[in-house]
C-alpha cells in the first residue's frame, strides 16, 4: 500500500471482529510507531498491548461509564441538535458517529487487542499522538483497522492504570483499538472530510499484558533501526519490547530493561 492510499483510507473503525492480531502485525505496527518524531527526539513513549481477556472485562465497565459521560457532556448540545433535525447532513453524520462509538461500548469485550500509549514529560501529548497516528497507518496497510479514544483518561485514569500495573507517573493520551479485518474491503473506504479550517529517565517503547503472572515487569531493549529505514527516529538504546514480539523482530541486539 503506497502512503497516499493509507493516508486517504484510514478512518476509525469501531465495529470489531473477535479475529487475533498476529504478533508479527503487531510488531510491525509498533515497529513504525517507533519511528515517529518527538520532540527533542527524546522518545519518552511506552506502549502497552493488551489482549487479557479478564483485564479487558475489568476495563470494560469503566470506558461504558465514561462515554456514558462523554455523550451528557462534551457531546450532549450536538446530539440534541442532531437529534432535533435528524435527517441534516451534520446530524447524520454526527448520529452515525455516536452509534459507531456506542456499538464498541456496549461491546468492548468483543475487542481482541488495544493498544495504551503512554508519554512521560509532555502534558500536551505532542510527542505521542505522531507516534500512535504513525501505529494507525501501519496498521491500516496491514489490513488491520483501528480507532483512537482518550475517554479512559479523562474520566477513569487511577483506576484504568491499576488494573494495567502502570506507574502513575506515566500520562495516557490514547488507547488506540486493533482489530483484524478478514475482508479486506471493510477497511477500504474513504476518511471522512473534516472541516476547514528537564524530562525523566527515557522510558520505553513497548510491552505486552497477556494471561498470566508479572506481565509488566521485564522487557527487551533493542537499540538498532530496521535494514532500509532512515531518519533521525529511530529506537532509543533503552527502547522496550516484549519477548513475544522479539522473536518476530529477529538480529537485533538485545538487553534487558525494566519498566
Amino acid at each position: 500500500m503506497d502512503i497516499d492510499e493509507a493516508l486517504y483510507t484510514t478512518r476509525a473503525m469501531r465495529r470489531v471482529k473477535s479475529d487475533p492480531v498476529p504478533l508479527d502485525v503487531q510488531a510491525r505496527i509498533l515497529d513504525a510507531a517507533i519511528r515517529a518524531p518527538s520532540g527533542g527526539n527524546t522518545q519518552n513513549w511506552r506502549f502497552l498491548l493488551v489482549d487479557d481477556k479478564d483485564v479487558i472485562g475489568r476495563i470494560a465497565p469503566l470506558y461504558q461509564h465514561a462515554i456514558g459521560e462523554l455523550w451528557q457532556t462534551v457531546y450532549a448540545d450536538r446530539l440534541a441538535a442532531a437529534e432535533a433535525d435528524p435527517d441534516a447532513p451534520e446530524s447524520v453524520q454526527m448520529l452515525k458517529v455516536q452509534r459507531s462509538a456506542q456499538w464498541l461500548a456496549d461491546h468492548f469485550e468483543q475487542v481482541p487487542l488495544f493498544l495504551f500509549a503512554f508519554i512521560q514529560g509532555d502534558p500536551t501529548g505532542g510527542s505521542i499522538y505522531p507516534a500512535v497516528w504513525s501505529a494507525q497507518l501501519a496498521a491500516r496497510a496491514q489490513g488491520v483497522g483501528s480507532s483512537l479514544t482518550a475517554v479512559l483518561g479523562f474520566w477513569h485514569p487511577d483506576e484504568t492504570f491499576e488494573i494495567l500495573g502502570v506507574p502513575t507517573d506515566e500520562q495516557c493520551h490514547g488507547l488506540l483499538r486493533q482489530l483484524r479485518l478478514s475482508d479486506g474491503s471493510l477497511g477500504r473506504g474513504r476518511a471522512p472530510t473534516r472541516p476547514g479550517g528537564v524530562l525523566p529517565e527515557p522510558v520505553g517503547v513497548t510491552g505486552r499484558l497477556r494471561g498470566g503472572p508479572a506481565p509488566v515487569d521485564s522487557r527487551v531493549g533493542l537499540s538498532e533501526p530496521p535494514q532500509g529505514t532512515s531518519g533521525t527516529s529511530t529506537t532509543a538504546p533503552n527502547a522496550l519490547v516484549s519477548t513475544p514480539l522479539l522473536e518476530c523482530l529477529p538480529d537485533r541486539p538485545a538487553a534487558v530493561a525494566q519498566w
